[in-house]
């Protein structure tokens, strides 16, 4: 099937359409339902008819965006009506909810007549927190989002106009910088002159475009002011200019901004622009020039951007609408203004000169993404953009007066945080822990790309006090390929003066076999033996392995240099899973592979440990295949031997039971219904699997079936704090889990 058909089942598939309404609250029993409707939703209702504020404290009001078409201006699909325009509205409520959480009802308007449209969005303002208008044709939409700005009090903002300003106005700022040319001194001609670029050519004027370099261009040539019969949209930016065309107007100038239609820029046109030109060539789904054709037609720098997510730099209003509602709402912001949007795309610029997560770059086909010409504003599915718009916007919104209510920027970053799943919100409990006291982390791969880019976010973050284990100078050398401007900590193997390391080496490991020669050896050429001796002797404080090795061969220098804490036998490797409202902790998944009672006892304990890291109050289960002695064998036995353990032991602080099935582990009506007597009176969060292979199998099955996101594995019961990764983990992975050897050398 061709793109069109796939379309059409991907829409016709069951249940039609691609958004529902769900509860938020419980519906289960005759007190849950009359709670939700009659007779107990009567105390809210009179609550909000005493202060109207209240509905945003009762109702969905503060998080619910109406998005208002008539369908008269459809990218793409021209003026096509309201109801053919809902299946665009509903894709702008995925886009809402996938990117900011943001719930939306799509509101389609058989209307023509802006006093009508005014009228009927204004009578619904009680039902949102803001108005997102959408396919409006100019110059109508001028009006309409005019008007609705002054008549009520809630954000309103036509994304057609605004998006495309700031989206392109953030990759303006970062092209500019790249070609070092100055914005008031840049020539920009626009080759359209309808809503998106009437908004746009303002937006650039207000982030230091002089209006006197911008020249517009219709399907008639450049609007110039002796031209009669101008709308006052097209006079605000006509030119007092002998330039006729575009191909006039192009000759000499910085920027070229397209809104208008397929193939109309030529190559010679391109060429006849200043040095290093920026070319936003947006049309879709065609750009004004293909990027090939631009970027061959000249032998100097041509920053090339389109609207087609197959070319570096898309100008995709995805990066702004549900970033800037986000911020608006979550400070009740009266109207979305000028220095709102400003900040949107200052954040948006600053975010592309970061370094991009590893699961971006995997996200557009493992390209290389480093700020410059080809990467001017960031990917649409970079999640970060979260964090940096949404905050922007709403300190901008207080700053600016329009915000209804303040909030603790630091404190706002982790609700965004817990928006994007538990595992972020949980992980934050511990970064933040870990930049109260960073410690030093010996990355033993430290000359790996991924280690490096990790250890420049410890640094950046205020994480961990990195030290990369490898060789200077390719250390230095990828750094600065990587454009990372920062000086990280190394432990060069090769030519440091290591022997008393090696010395130590060969004290702890002489009866196993291990020669003098050896140890030198070995702290020389395996950066996994440097790192175990640093920490061992205290130079740091932690260590990360793991990357490019097997995870037993990683695991061995640290057991057997670093080994157990002084009340540990075993280690063993965790897995935190994090569901949208759970989090498990799953034991042991990486290590034992047939552990006897004594060592579940232990990697119990251990467990509970960790879980109190992430402020979780652990409930520990034992599982089996057997409920509480239902099956009798020696697989049972040791199970339930480990919980008589653990009932007996005195420092046991949290409750524990076993074995059960994991069902009756996690399923509250099957541990309350069927074994009341069990110590567990909520599910177990604390998951401890009767060998290795039960738990490998249970937490990826979880994973992957069951959409848990994994962090770990996390090892318990070492002396000092030693993780090693899975092999082809990301960045993030990395600095997490130095966030959690931090915490556990902070305890």
């Amino acid at each position: 099937m061709g793109l069109d058909d796939d379309a059409r089942e991907y829409h016709r598939e069951e249940p039609p359409g691609k958004i529902e309404i769900s509860t938020t609250k419980p519906t289960n029993t005759q007190r849950d339902l009359s709670l939700a409707y009659s007779p107990g939703v009567a105390a809210p209702c009179r609550d909000i008819d005493a202060d109207p504020t209240r509905a945003y404290e009762y109702t969905a009001k503060g998080n619910l965006v109406g998005v208002v078409s008539n369908g008269s201006a459809v990218l793409g699909l021209g003026d096509i009506g309201a109801q053919a325009s809902k299946p665009v509205m509903e894709g702008k409520g995925v886009l809402f909810k996938r990117f900011a959480d943001i719930d939306v009802f799509d509101i389609e308007l058989d209307l023509a007549d802006p006093d009508d449209i005014v009228d009927t969005v204004r009578a619904m303002e009680p039902t949102f927190g803001g108005i997102n208008l959408e396919d409006i044709k100019a110059p109508e939409c001028f009006e309409v989002e005019s008007r609705l700005r002054e008549q009520v009090d809630i954000p309103v903002f036509h994304d057609d106009q605004h998006g495309t300003a700031i989206i392109s106005g953030a990759a303006l700022l970062n092209a500019a910088d790249v070609v070092d040319k100055e914005l008031d001194d840049l020539n920009v001609v626009f080759s359209g002159a309808g809503a998106s670029a009437i908004a746009t050519a303002r937006f650039y004027t207000s982030l230091g475009v002089q209006r006197e370099n911008i020249v517009m261009c219709d399907s008639s040539g450049v609007i110039g002011t002796d031209r009669g019969g101008l709308n006052e949209f097209k006079a605000e930016f006509a030119s007092e200019t002998e330039d006729e065309t575009l191909a006039d107007a192009l000759a000499g100038a910085d920027v070229f901004v397209g809104l208008s239609v397929g193939g109309i820029v030529s190559q010679e046109m391109v060429a006849s622009m200043a040095d290093n030109p920026i070319v936003f060539a947006m049309a879709n789904p065609d750009p004004e020039i293909d990027y090939e054709e631009a970027k061959a037609a000249r032998d100097d720098t041509v920053i090339m951007a389109t609207g087609r997510s197959d070319y570096p730099n898309q100008v995709n209003n995805v990066l702004g609408f549900p970033f800037i509602f986000r911020g608006a709402l979550d400070v009740r912001a009266t109207e979305i203004n000028e220095e709102m949007k400003r900040a949107a795309a200052e954040a948006l610029a600053d975010l592309a000169r970061q370094d991009v997560p590893d699961a971006v770059v995997k996200a557009y086909g493992d390209q290389p993404l480093q700020f410059g010409p080809d990467y001017v504003i960031p990917k649409p599915l970079d999640p970060r953009v979260l964090f940096e718009v949404a905050p922007a916007v709403a300190e901008a919104a207080m700053n600016s007066g329009c915000a209804r209510t303040e909030v603790d920027l630091d404190d706002y970053e982790e609700r965004l945080e817990a928006r994007l799943g538990k595992s972020r919100e949980m992980m934050r409990v511990v970064l933040n822990k870990a930049k109260s006291d960073p410690k030093r982390v010996a990355l033993a791969e430290g000359g790996d790309e991924k280690m490096i880019r990790a250890a420049y976010q410890m640094q950046e973050q205020g994480i961990a006090q990195p030290v990369l284990v490898g060789d200077a100078d390719e250390i230095a050398a990828t750094a600065a390929d990587l454009g990372l401007e920062f000086a990280p900590e190394v432990a060069d193997p090769w030519a440091g003066d290591w022997d008393h390391y090696a010395d130590r080496l060969y004290e702890l490991q002489q009866r196993k076999g291990v020669t003098k020669r050896e140890a030198h050896e070995l702290v020389r050429g395996d950066s996994n033996y440097l790192a175990s001796v640093m920490v061992e002797q205290g130079d740091a404080d932690a260590m990360l392995t793991g990357l490019t090795h097997h995870y037993p061969s990683a695991l061995r220098p640290p057991l057997s240099i670093i080994g157990t804490a002084p009340d540990a036998d075993y280690a063993a490797g965790v897995y935190m899973l994090t569901f949208k409202n759970r989090v498990i902790f799953a034991a042991d998944t990486t290590v034992n592979l047939d552990p006897d009672a004594d060592v579940l006892a232990e990697i119990t304990k251990h467990t509970a440990d960790l879980a109190r890291r992430f402020n979780v109050e652990p409930r520990a289960a034992m599982l089996s295949y057997s409920n509480f002695g239902s099956v009798d064998n020696a697989g049972t036995r040791k199970i339930r031997d480990a919980v008589s353990e653990l009932h007996g032991d005195a420092e046991v602080d949290f409750p524990v039971d076993g074995e059960m099935q994991a069902d009756t582990a996690v399923v509250e009506d099957i541990l309350e219904g069927t074994y009341e007597f069990s110590q567990l009176d909520e599910p177990a969060n604390v998951l401890v699997f009767p060998n290795l292979e039960a738990g490998n199998i249970g937490y990826k099955l979880l994973q992957r079936l069951g959409g848990a996101e994994a962090i770990g594995p996390m090892l318990v019961g070492m002396d000092k704090p030693v993780h090693v990764l899975q092999r082809g983990d990301e960045v993030k992975d990395i600095v997490n889990l130095a966030g959690v050897a931090v915490v556990d050398a902070q305890e």
